[in-house]
């Protein structure tokens, strides 16, 4: 029976480790913050890069943000990334996220003013300082539409550098199902020059 207790840890003594334990601990940790990187920007946020002029001044070519996804529903005046997959615009070789501006939303209409310069939701005039200038008719017969009814569970977007965006004035692209929303832009992170919420 001593020989027994003699092989038992006194009592504060740390029982040996089996060798490899620490590994196993590290590994477990790094899985769990993989598990939950892959969460986090797939269920909740995710980073974007701006690709294109169409939201200068607001935002940059090559601006990296953060885009809030979990729970969102799109509203006048965010700025969403669309996953529009089924169209490859012109200049594109394949399907890409796009960046803008929710202009109106489900039920709502737009009229645009190209002589004015103004856009117009639900007979109400926006007042836009964000856009880059004062906006002209588009050339050729693809943006040449006025007048938009937005169905409902659809958004109308529009780029701030309104004369170097394609949008949902275009016919390819029209009012957007909300199901291409990835999410509202909330945050540029990158360059840092740019740091600071959208």
């Amino acid at each position: 029976m001593d020989e027994y207790n003699d092989l038992l840890p006194e009592e504060g003594e740390q029982t040996p480790r089996r060798p490899g334990a620490e590994l196993y601990e590290w590994l477990q940790l790094f899985l769990g913050c993989v598990v939950a990187a892959v969460v986090l920007f797939n269920c909740v946020a995710r980073l974007t890069r701006v690709d294109g002029g169409s939201m200068d001044n607001t935002l940059q070519d090559g601006e990296i943000m953060l885009i809030w996804s979990l729970g969102y529903t799109p509203a006048q005046g965010d700025i969403v990334v669309l996953n529009k997959t089924s169209v490859i615009l012109s200049g594109w070789t394949e399907p890409r996220a796009i960046v803008k501006r929710v202009i109106a939303v489900g039920g709502q209409t737009v009229d645009i003013d190209y002589a004015a310069g103004v856009v117009y939701v639900d007979g109400q005039p926006l007042e836009e300082p964000y856009t880059k200038e004062e906006m002209y008719l588009p050339p050729g017969p693809a943006m040449q539409g006025t007048h938009w009814e937005i169905p409902e569970g659809s958004i109308f977007v529009m780029g701030d550098n309104r004369n170097n965006s394609t949008d949902s004035r275009d016919i390819q692209l029209g009012p957007i199902d909300t199901g291409y929303v990835m999410g509202k832009a909330v945050l540029a992170l990158w360059p840092t020059d740019c740091f600071g919420p959208v």
